[in-house]
């Protein structure tokens, strides 16, 4: 303990200050170190990725996946979503005919996670509405533009579709964007082009039905003719084996079994076309 005499009575003791301010730096420099351990921290939620960056330079070479990280303090950890978004776009879009289409389109997509911290430092965060959209809205009137507006009303859609997709597909690539896929929500043509289509449409189901009415009647014919020829060809075998002998001995045994039945009867003999007898039975 330093004393300092300025009077044999009287002293000053300085000691006591000297450890108040010790105390106070040590829980200061404590503080700071928690403030700098916390600062390393780097958290990423599920479905995302951390692109980390140091004094504006973005780190290429890693990424952060899902949960808790120590990272360099003076990184800077910018979360990437990875999931599969949705965009919808709504446009007037044109068709080899030059005429306009209100379009609705859903496109579904996806980040490339090792692709995420060059799409950060080529594009940025706001890549959704820089590239993405831009891009997709290319594709659609490219897409449409070779196509006639009924393509797009009847089966060639899912065509029109998949050229989409495959645009979307070769530019988004490069970026680093998966295109999962395109869907095509509604199409609303003219309305005068609408009702030609859907009586083209009409008179096409009529055509079938008619078509269908036809063969079955041609079937029903054919069934009936093949009936014919077959009464035909049995009666010709039959009158073929038919003799006038054999319908005379036919008659001969018929009258024998009904003279010999016990049923009243009246038998006439001497026919004059065939000589069999006639056989009557009273009332």
């Amino acid at each position: 303990m330093a004393t300092y005499g300025f009077d044999k009575d009287k002293t000053i003791n300085i000691g006591g200050g000297g450890g108040f301010f010790r105390g106070v730096g040590a829980l200061a420099l404590g503080f700071l170190l928690v403030i700098f351990v916390f600062s390393g921290v780097a958290k990423v939620p599920a479905g995302h990725v951390g692109v980390l960056t140091l004094f504006g330079e973005v780190d290429k070479a890693h990424y952060l996946g899902e949960g808790i990280h120590w990272v360099n303090p003076f990184k800077v950890n910018n979360v990437m979503s990875v999931r599969t978004q949705e965009i919808k776009e709504s446009a007037s879009v044109p068709s080899s005919e030059g005429l306009v289409m209100a379009l609705d389109t859903s496109l579904l997509f996806r980040v490339r996670a090792d692709k995420a911290a060059e799409l950060y430092q080529s594009v940025g965060p706001g890549y959704i509405a820089v590239v993405i959209e831009p891009t997709l809205r290319t594709a659609i009137r490219e897409a449409t533009s070779s196509h006639p507006a009924n393509a797009l009303y009847t089966g060639e859609r899912e065509k029109v579709a998949q050229e989409i997709y495959v645009a979307l597909a070769r530019e988004l690539g490069k970026r680093g964007i998966e295109v999962e896929s395109i869907l095509l929500r509604d199409i609303q043509l003219p309305a005068a082009l609408k009702a030609a289509i859907e009586l083209k449409q009409q008179a096409e189901q009529e055509s079938l039905a008619m078509s269908f009415r036809l063969q079955k009647e041609k079937q029903e014919a054919d069934r009936k003719r093949i009936e014919a020829e077959g009464i035909r060809d049995f009666q010709k075998t039959v009158s073929a084996g038919i003799s006038p002998e054999l319908l005379t001995w036919k008659g001969i045994e018929a009258t024998e079994k009904l003279a010999d039945s016990k049923n009243a009867k009246i038998v006439i003999i001497g026919n004059t076309k065939n000589g069999l007898p006639l056989v009557l039975t009273p009332q």
